[in-house]
């Protein structure tokens, strides 16, 4: 028979508690970048309508 390691219950929910957090920091960056994404969208759309503006005028 194969031998089982046996972990600690205190090893083990450290080991996911480790998983849980790569994840989160993953996510929190992904929300921070997809925000930074929005951020330039909206900017070269205001970019955009300020340099249309002096046209009309002219």
């Amino acid at each position: 028979m194969a031998e089982t390691r046996k972990l600690s219950v205190e090893k083990a929910l450290d080991k996911l508690r480790g998983e849980e957090q790569t994840k989160s920091r993953t996510e929190r960056q992904d929300e921070k970048t997809e925000a930074l994404h929005e951020e330039i969208k909206r900017m070269r759309a205001q970019r955009l309508r300020l340099d249309r503006k002096p046209g009309k005028q002219g």
